[in-house]
């Protein structure tokens, strides 16, 4: 660049200069006019990435009516979200506030256990004996650290603030990804020549890579995780749980970090047993149970490919991505930070790979 400016004329250097100003005024102007429309346009791209296949297969079914296929999953979505998803959501911001306001007071509880957990056999006692301490011994030790919570507790208040606008955001993002479905080709075609610009050599693999990604952790991770968190919070209602949304959450952000939901269904699992009668505890923790093991069942049918990515880089997703961007950044940080890590891998095993020897003859 400096070379360029010596060579040219002092009036030239001064037209270039200006010309780059005003790019560069152009390109912030316009990044600060999207800025609040960036999450939206990420998930909607992400869900009309994750359901293309699906929507050729039922434009095709419809004798090749792009726009009607288009509409049909775009209802379907809607009714999902705004059907058990919001009463999910619902439930859950209950549930955090009240756990948020009892942590900031130091006033968080656990309820005495009931005589008849020491009449099961074997580990009865034992597990009276464990609850017991840990109803009495809670109370005294977050009075002592009460007022270290009240940030924590005021960060949750501020997720359960944001989640009417990450509602908002999610109808939008639903909306404008059934917009951009019938276009599928078009925009496949503008990323192929975007980084063909960028790695002519790799434009072709880092497309299909990026795209098989965001279906995997899509489908196979966030998919998954969603679909067992709502059928959680489904059994939890029935048991009478008060905190079910907020239980539900766990087990959603449990099977999103690839721990499993198995932290927050076995402690259920024990209270049901020990506040409903035998046959309606048996159903549940069948039903539970099923739910609890769901994802090792739906994962290897969904993800064709598997997942590379390591669990490390998807929990920095899920908590980056929703302290930077509220509910929805939930669901986009680990698609996003996936994607990176996948390209940066593939990126660094192709500058890596050894040049083929010319032989001469």
């Amino acid at each position: 660049m400096r070379t360029l400016l010596q060579r040219l004329t002092g009036e030239d250097a001064i037209q270039l200069l200006m010309r780059l100003g005003l790019l560069a005024l152009l390109i912030f102007w316009t990044f600060y006019l999207v800025r609040p429309f960036v999450t939206i346009l990420v998930w909607a791209l992400v869900l009309a990435v994750a359901l293309h296949p699906a929507f050729v297969l039922l434009a095709d079914a419809l004798g090749g009516r792009p726009k009607l296929a288009a509409a049909i999953f775009t209802a379907i979505n809607l009714a999902i979200f705004i059907g058990p998803a919001a009463w999910l959501g619902m439930g859950a911001a209950d549930g955090i506030k009240d756990f948020a306001a009892e942590l900031a007071a130091g006033e968080l509880t656990i309820p005495l256990p009931p005589q008849t957990l020491k009449t099961w056999p074997l580990i009865g006692a034992q597990l009276y004996e464990l609850w017991e301490q840990a109803s009495t011994n809670l109370r005294p030790a977050l009075y002592q650290v009460a007022p270290y919570l009240k940030p924590f507790a005021g960060t949750l208040l501020g997720l359960v603030g944001d989640a009417g606008v990450g509602a908002v955001k999610f109808l939008l993002s639903v909306v404008v990804a059934g917009v951009i479905l019938p276009y599928g080709p078009q925009l496949v075609a503008a990323g192929r020549g975007f980084l063909a610009r960028i790695v002519p050599e790799q434009s072709e693999h880092f497309l299909d890579l990026a795209g098989a990604t965001i279906r995997a952790v899509s489908q196979g991770v966030i998919g998954i995780a969603v679909v067992q968190a709502l059928l959680a919070g489904i059994g939890f209602k029935l048991a009478g749980i008060p905190i079910a949304g907020l239980l539900a959450v766990l087990v959603l952000l449990l099977s999103i970090v690839q721990i499993g939901a198995a932290l927050v269904m076995i402690p259920v699992i024990v209270w049901i047993w020990t506040d409903k009668d035998v046959t309606t505890a048996l159903l549940l923790t069948c039903f539970l149970g099923i739910v609890s093991i769901l994802d090792n069942i739906l994962k290897p049918l969904v993800m064709g490919r598997g997942l590379t990515t390591p669990t490390l880089v998807i929990l920095i997703g899920v908590i980056g991505g929703t302290l930077g961007h509220g509910i929805i950044g939930l669901f986009i940080g680990p698609i996003i930070l996936s994607v990176a890590w996948e390209l940066a891998v593939a990126w660094i095993r192709t500058d890596a790979a050894p040049v083929p020897a010319v032989v001469e003859r």
